[in-house]
């Protein structure tokens, strides 16, 4: 079972690359900038290269949506259920909506598909929702992903009329003729902001697969991958850590998690006792939880937020990395499902969104605009949907462009953003509360 959640991962990104990549290469490909096979593969390296260099500090802001009893069981098998219900209903999402040729987020689907796990194991447990589900973290990418479009649409829109303004240049403005190359310096332009949405949507969603592949290798091989091999776990080093959280983590109340805490961290002061890698991650990620929880606290001291800080950013290396293969796995899925489903989406964003077709210039704005907010976005750790952000974009270029918007696919793009959360959530939980 969990080597076909390895395949449903692989499926899930493969089937990321419709959506998502297919924005970075729409304009080179609509505006015969680039051949289609050619636009893909350098989009893909492009790709590879952002989620080599970008880090993984979005990987893990997902992944923490997570509760903790979830996040590492013990054992492979109770893993299972929450593979499925996270990559299934992420996945039949997707592929609904790119079937209708509507750019809808993967990042959205797999966000809801991760809370929908986390109402449901409450559910499971008869947990408190409101203390068992960290709702902090979930409104903290929650924002994120509500604010990037909006700031997408706006900056894009005011670039679009700077342009404008400033270069005399006919060729940006008209829309592209079939078969008839751009202007070479129109091209130019076009493959550049192609390459920085390609690179920057590496350094962003490819961390949040990357999150996905890392959840289902440590059920598959938990002594191999539980703990990072390139940062030693110090079980002495660790027992003290996890002594120091003990006061802060005890005297608060409002936590569900508070004894599953507090008996980790009597695990882990017994440095003698045998325990297998999976038991440390276990029991590491409890511990970081009740940190999170007292960060976030607003009874919580100065001086205890800067402590649990500092005691959490010391933990994450023994359990948040991220080997080389698999983040080149994440590339390639991303990219191989870009040279197959690409179409589609191109064809909304470079026809549907306005009443004129996209011109150059509108492409540039849109994506000059979506790299620099992706991957801003992805160095502070914040997850973001690059699908949101480009069409929101190429809206706010047609909206100054004075082209008009096509109220039609918009009504239909704003209720698949709509439905997504809410639809991904129920789904999630019903499947992670059966199967379990």
């Amino acid at each position: 079972m969990l080597a076909i959640c390895f395949l449903l991962v692989c499926i899930f990104e493969f089937a990321n690359g419709f959506h998502d990549t297919a924005n970075a290469v729409a304009t080179v490909i609509y505006t015969n900038s680039l051949k289609p096979r050619v636009a893909v593969i350098w989009s893909g390296l492009m790709n590879l290269l952002g989620v080599l260099l970008g880090g993984i500090a979005v990987a893990y802001a997902l992944v923490e949506l997570l509760p903790p009893d979830v996040l590492t069981p013990p054992n492979g098998n109770p893993a299972v259920p929450m593979l499925v219900a996270l990559f299934g209903t992420a996945l039949a999402w997707n592929l609904c909506t790119w079937w209708f040729g509507i750019p809808n987020s993967s990042s959205h689907c797999t966000i809801g598909a991760l809370i929908g796990i986390a109402i449901g194991d409450s559910f499971l447990h008869a947990r408190d929702l409101g203390h068992s589900v960290d709702w902090g973290q979930i409104w903290k990418v929650l924002r994120a992903l509500a604010i990037s479009p909006l700031l997408g649409f706006f900056l894009a829109g005011l670039l679009y009329l700077l342009i404008r303004f400033a270069v005399r240049m006919p060729a940006l403005f008209t829309p592209p003729k079939p078969d008839e190359s751009p202007n070479p310096i129109v091209r130019a332009l076009l493959i550049l902001t192609c390459t920085s949405v390609s690179f920057s949507h590496g350094s962003n969603d490819g961390q949040k697969s990357i999150g996905l592949i890392m959840l289902t290798i440590i059920g598959l091989m938990p002594a191999t991958y539980a703990m990072n091999p390139d940062h030693p776990t110090d079980r002495t080093a660790l027992a003290q850590m996890a002594q120091e959280a003990r006061p802060l983590i005890a005297q608060y109340d409002r936590y569900s998690f508070k004894p599953d805490a507090l008996a980790s961290i009597d695990r882990l002061k017994m440095v003698t006792t045998p325990a297998t890698p999976a038991q440390i991650r276990g029991d590491v990620y409890e511990i970081l939880s009740g940190l999170r929880d007292v960060s976030a606290n607003p009874a919580s001291s100065s001086q205890e937020k800067q402590t649990s800080t500092r005691l959490a950013k010391a933990l994450r290396p023994t359990v948040e990395y991220a080997p080389y293969w698999v983040r080149v796995l994440s590339a390639l899925c991303l990219g191989v499902g870009t040279m197959v489903g690409y179409r589609r989406i191109v064809k909304t964003l470079g026809e549907g969104i306005g009443k004129q077709h996209l011109t150059p210039a509108q492409g540039a704005a849109s994506e000059l605009v979506g790299a620099g907010l992706i991957a801003s976005a992805g160095y502070t750790g914040l997850p973001v949907s690059t699908t949101h952000i480009i069409t929101s974009g190429v809206a706010g270029t047609m909206v100054a462009a004075g082209s008009g918007i096509n109220m039609r696919m918009l009504a239909k793009i704003a209720l698949a953003w709509l439905l997504t959360l809410p639809v991904t959530i129920t789904i999630s939980a019903c499947a992670f509360y059966l199967l379990n």
